[in-house]
This record gives C-alpha cells, sequence and structure tokens, in this order.
C-alpha cells in the first residue's frame, strides 16, 4: 500500500461517482476554526488540527504490515475502498 493526500483521494471518489468532489486544504487555525464552528470545544479542535499537521508531515505512515496482519486481510488501495463503499 502507498500513501495517498486527501486531495487524491477526492480525485478518486470524483472519478466513482462521477460528481465533482473538491479538497480544500486548510491552515492549522483554519481548521481548527472550522471544527470548532461545528461544535467541537476549542481545545479539542486544536488537538485535532495539530494531529493534521503531523499526518501531513507523514508522522503516520507505515509499511510494516501492522494493519494488513490486525486486520487479518490485505489492505485495500484508496480505489478499492471507495468502490466496495458505493456497492
Amino acid at each position: 500500500m502507498s500513501a495517498f493526500t486527501l486531495a487524491e483521494l477526492a480525485a478518486g471518489i470524483s472519478a466513482a461517482t462521477g460528481k465533482r468532489i473538491e479538497y480544500t486544504d486548510l491552515t492549522a487555525d483554519g481548521f481548527a476554526r472550522v471544527l470548532a464552528d461545528a461544535g467541537v470545544p476549542a481545545e479539542q479542535a486544536h488537538v485535532l488540527a495539530d494531529a493534521d499537521l503531523a499526518m501531513g508531515r507523514g508522522e503516520l505512515f507505515t509499511d510494516s504490515g501492522d494493519l494488513r496482519r490486525l486486520i487479518g486481510r490485505p489492505t485495500a488501495t484508496p480505489a478499492e475502498a471507495i468502490a466496495a463503499a458505493l456497492d
């Protein structure tokens, strides 16, 4: 499995559904504001925004195979997961 961006995920969903799905890359402060406006407590919104920054730096990426072993089956590509969700 290879890493993918949220923009690539949005493009894959667009291709699979025939609907235009846009991804907007927000600053950490902008993302925290959106979360807070949606009702997430401010402290939690900042924690989530910080986690999003870490993911953007690749801090969650691993090619260890741990997820495959944990779920007991091969992992799916984004295209496979989108297709399964649309079935």
